[in-house]
């Protein structure tokens, strides 16, 4: 389940990847290369204990360039912290795989992306030691797609859209057009892209009429990923659908991510009946790099 705008922000890009490229290339107009290939990797970034650093999300792209790391940062809000967080987290994905770290921000808030678009600048002033530049993907740059045409033509920046757009008097034309969009492409990517969207939806509104299109098309609320959502209307002595769809949820992020699923794996998963300890599955596959690391503590 896709809790918040801030998972949803970022975990975009791991739905899909080649998304990112599109917007860095036609949203901010920067000339990043082709990638003939885009690989999720592990976001923790500990090093010590009880120091835990982590990126929301990262992805290795190569390119005929050479090989980038896109690190995806959701900022829901200003936050200074990050003129230390964010150099670190470039400084240590270098020296940890020796390739160049892309900083990419994605908000929803107009004022968060003027901020984070400002150089960090480490150093004595006019002879910077380090300078962070990040990209910044927000309400004033990604284009606004209110037509149904437009939408199907690229489904995953038209959820990106409505993530980003998704309120004021534009938020009907933007959120229908999505939901005829949403038939061109298979079920479960549907309903993976309208939790994205409902996760990011903050107008009542804007939010009610969302799950009342989705209610007509049936992705939102059939899916497991939505399984959550069902549960305050789900009568007594239903566990073990509860437990089934749970564990279903699981195996869903882990395919979704492209993290291959071996059959023993699936077997435990889906042999589970314990709904806490599927629900700590859950928690572990929206970042593991391994799916066998799911029963691994620690």
């Amino acid at each position: 389940m896709v809790g918040s705008s801030h998972e949803a922000l970022h975990r975009i890009f791991q739905k899909d990847p080649a998304l990112l490229t599109r917007a860095l290339q036609q949203v901010l107009n920067v000339p990043f290369p082709e990638p003939r290939e885009i690989a999720a990797l592990n976001v923790d970034l500990t090093e010590i204990e009880p120091v835990e650093r982590r990126v929301d999300t990262l992805l290795r792209a190569e390119t005929d360039e050479g090989t980038y790391l896109l690190v995806v940062e959701s900022q829901g809000k200003v936050d200074d912290r990050k003129r230390g967080s964010w150099p670190y987290y470039l400084s240590y994905l270098f020296e940890k795989y020796r390739c160049e770290p892309v900083l990419i921000v994605i908000t929803q808030n107009t004022a968060t992306a003027q901020w984070a678009s400002q150089p960090i600048r480490l150093g004595f002033p006019g002879w910077e030691s380090l300078i962070v530049r990040p990209l910044v993907l927000g309400p004033d740059n990604v284009p606004l797609i209110a037509d149904e045409r437009q939408a199907e033509q690229d489904v995953p920046l038209a959820v990106l859209s409505a993530m980003t757009h998704g309120r004021g008097p534009q938020a009907a034309a933007i959120l229908e057009s999505l939901a005829a969009a949403l038939r061109t492409v298979d079920t479960d990517s549907a309903a993976v892209f309208v939790q994205f969207v409902d996760s990011c939806l903050v107008d009542p509104q804007a939010k009610q009429m969302w799950r009342d299109l989705m209610t007509a098309i049936q992705y939102f609320w059939r899916h497991p990923l939505a399984e959550e959502v069902r549960e305050e209307g789900r009568e007594e002595g239903r566990e073990e659908g509860r437990t089934e769809a749970k564990a279903e949820m699981v195996l869903s992020i882990l395919e979704w991510r492209s993290i291959p699923v071996p059959e023993a794996v699936r077997d435990r998963v889906s042999a589970c009946t314990d709904l806490d300890q599927l629900e700590v599955w859950a928690q572990r596959a929206m970042h593991t790099a391994d799916a066998e690391a799911l029963f691994t503590d620690g």
